[in-house]
Parts: C-alpha cells; sequence; structure tokens
C-alpha cells in the first residue's frame, strides 16, 4: 500500500512536469504564429530592419513598443499629409493610421505628440466618419470612446486629428481630410512577451 502510493505521489509529479512542459511549448507556438503573422503582411520582409546584427527586435528602428503594438511618431522633419496619405504612408511599411483602443493607449499616444504648429494641427488618427453619422476607425470597429473636444463635436468634416498637448480624453478634433498634418502609424510588434 505504502508503495502504491509513493508510485502515485511520483506519476502526480510526473504528470504535473508534463503540464507545465505543454503549456509552455503552447506559448512558444502561439508568439511563433504571431510572428509569422507579422512577417506574412509584408510583400518583402524586411529583415535587417526587425533583425540588426541577426537578433531580432519586437519594433523597427524608429518605431516605438507599446503593449504589443509598435508606433511610428513624426519626427520633427517628417512631411505633412492628408489622411489618405498618411493612411498610404503607413500601409507602405505594413501599419495604419493609429487605432485607439482604451485611455491608457490614448495617453500613451498623448506623452508621445507634440505641439508643432498651431493650435488647429495635430496627428492624422485612423478614424473617418462613415455615411457622415459613425466615426469608425480603419480596421473597421466603430468608436466607443469618443475622446472629442466637447467644442468641435457639431463640425461637419470627415476624419479624426489628436490636437497634441490636451487633456488626453478630450483631444480628438474632426477635420477636413484634404488638410495635411502629421500622422501615427500603428503595427503589431514582431515578438510578443510572455502574457
Amino acid at each position: 500500500m505504502e508503495e502504491q502510493r509513493g508510485n502515485l505521489g511520483e506519476l502526480g509529479a510526473e504528470k504535473q512536469l508534463l503540464v507545465e512542459e505543454v503549456s509552455a511549448l503552447s506559448s512558444v507556438t502561439h508568439n511563433l504564429n504571431w510572428t509569422l503573422g507579422v512577417i506574412m503582411r509584408f510583400d518583402a520582409f524586411p529583415v535587417s530592419d526587425f533583425c540588426p546584427d541577426k537578433k531580432c527586435q519586437p519594433c523597427r528602428e524608429d518605431w516605438v513598443l507599446f503593449q504589443e503594438k509598435c508606433y511610428l511618431f513624426p519626427s520633427e522633419n517628417s512631411p505633412w499629409n492628408t489622411w489618405e496619405g498618411g493612411q498610404r504612408y503607413c500601409q507602405s511599411a505594413a501599419a495604419d493610421l493609429v487605432v485607439i483602443d482604451n485611455l491608457h493607449e490614448q495617453e500613451f499616444i498623448s506623452n508621445h505628440s507634440r505641439f508643432y504648429y498651431d493650435r488647429y494641427h495635430g496627428y492624422w488618427l485612423g478614424l473617418r466618419k462613415v455615411q457622415d453619422r459613425n466615426w469608425v476607425w480603419v480596421d473597421g470597429q466603430n468608436d466607443t470612446l469618443s475622446y472629442w473636444l466637447t467644442e468641435s463635436i457639431g463640425m461637419s468634416p470627415q476624419c479624426g486629428l489628436m490636437i497634441p498637448e490636451r487633456k488626453p480624453s478630450a483631444s480628438w478634433n474632426p477635420a477636413y481630410c484634404y488638410m495635411r498634418n502629421k500622422f501615427i502609424c500603428e503595427a503589431d510588434a514582431l515578438l510578443r512577451s510572455d502574457l
């Protein structure tokens, strides 16, 4: 009887080790599938941009990592563009104009955006008005956050602009899509940390 209990204890410990190994392998597989998905978004994957000196990084040089996403913020001398031009630029880098999912991300974006010309210029968001009614992100989600400047809600322009140095929860402004502004690109990180 004693011997059987000892064998059962050993089997239980071995089972627990196997469960932990399966969980670790599952995490590795999930992360590899994530990385493959990011790579497949490129026509020609820029290995040297992501993996300088053969050591891969989550984001390309000049992109900033935040919560499994990479963001490209315009430099001081970055050209201004229309909303469509900004989206084309981002898409050429296998990205899109930024989609804000929560206040934490909005605060991150606000902290990395600077005043650059006047109080009417800002950064294009991946947000457009559809059929003059609903604001929709470039990924197809309806806007549920509505971090709009209160004085601007009734305006008729069709594209979303974030005005820097405002309260993060009240910094978006509708703007005419043909206006030229800076813009922020967002893409999935190449590598994920284990969650």
